[in-house]
């Protein structure tokens, strides 16, 4: 993912995305299991059509 995509999601407000932790003004740094479990969440599962295809 594009930093500045993370970037815009942080800024917007509310905040979006992953939490996140801001250790500076220029370092912000994202937990691996905070951000698999946002991905968890947002998981969507394709389903068959009406067709069977």
């Amino acid at each position: 993912m594009d930093a500045s995509t993370l970037r815009r999601w942080r800024t917007a407000q509310p905040p979006q995305g992953p939490p996140f932790v801001t250790v500076s003004e220029r370092v912000v740094m994202y937990s691996a299991l905070d951000v698999d479990e946002w991905l968890r969440r947002r998981r969507t599962v394709p389903t068959k059509g009406l067709n069977g295809r």
